[in-house]
């Protein structure tokens, strides 16, 4: 099938795009178009206008600070892959992105097209979730900014308006010596993961100190495993602990649909979390030693 007809713009500055999306309606946004072409072609959307970003001036940029990493909603998910290796401060991120797809489709998928698609299964929500990201939305009415756990509003609705764009997204480093790890169970390599989950530990002395455990694919909306993460906090770095905090992770309710049920989740949710917790403290361990 072929998409149903519209009204096609290429903005080159943001202003330019704000100034558009604030006079269209029934407009969407064009980014790597890994979603919304195939939804276009196969007419389960018909907009009447489509918005290309990919011409729209600085929004591909990354920008490091003492604090964090400031990613364009544009740059491409190879491109991050690249920017989030071992030796910098989001290292977990690197480590989702390979879970990505395949290294064609990351070629051409944006940051900013998974986070505004957010489907529960993406690994770049909940890696954003883990960081504390701030999320900088700009339309008509000015520039918001937006906590990451303020970012979904329900299933593939995040928060942003009928008139803004998502421009750009600064994960926040973590001050303290830390492990990381990401873990994800798939039917098949690339494909959506039925489960995964996200682990950052800092560790000192043995004891936990900090932690941030995030999980998707299981809910409709990716989050932050609050109740784990405050029992991890204070414990021994050991499998016991890690055991007891998987087990909270598997008493939360999860959703079945085509692919599995909620109780195969559930289950999967323990084990993943459990898996990224051992490893995420080994990391840490690694680098308590090199100080």
């Amino acid at each position: 099938m072929k998409p149903a007809p519209f009204t096609y713009h290429d903005p080159t500055t943001v202003s330019e795009l704000v100034s558009l999306l604030g006079s269209l309606e029934d407009a969407r946004l064009l980014a790597g178009g890994q979603s919304l072409m195939a939804m276009l072609n196969l007419r389960l959307a018909q907009p009447e206008h489509l918005v290309d970003l990919n011409t729209v001036a600085g929004m591909d940029g990354i920008e490091a600070s003492a604090t964090g990493l400031r990613v364009g909603s544009m740059v491409r998910q190879a491109t991050l892959l690249k920017n989030a290796g071992p030796n910098t401060g989001i290292p977990v991120v690197g480590e989702a992105l390979r879970w990505v797809g395949h290294f064609q489709t990351r070629t051409r998928g944006t940051i900013g097209g998974s986070l505004s698609h957010l489907d529960p299964a993406a690994e770049l929500p909940a890696v954003s979730l883990l960081h504390d990201a701030e999320l900088t939305v700009e339309g008509p009415q000015g520039v918001r900014r937006v906590p990451m756990r303020e970012w979904p509003r329900g299933y593939m609705t995040p928060n942003v308006g009928e008139h803004e764009v998502l421009t750009s997204i600064e994960f926040r480093y973590w001050d303290e010596p830390h492990g990381y790890a990401f873990e994800e169970f798939a039917r098949r390599h690339g494909d959506f993961a039925l489960v995964a989950v996200g682990a950052l530990l800092a560790v000192s002395d043995g004891v936990i100190t900090r932690a941030a455990v995030a999980i998707a694919g299981a809910t409709p909306t990716p989050a932050r495993l609050d109740e784990a993460e405050k029992a991890l906090v204070g414990q021994a770095a050991r499998p016991d602990t890690f055991r007891s905090a998987a087990n909270i992770v598997r008493q939360r309710e999860a959703m079945s649909d085509a692919y599995t049920d909620a109780r195969y989740r559930q289950r999967l949710a323990g084990v993943l979390t459990e898996r990224v917790l051992m490893k995420a403290a080994s990391r840490a361990a690694e680098t308590e030693e090199d100080r």
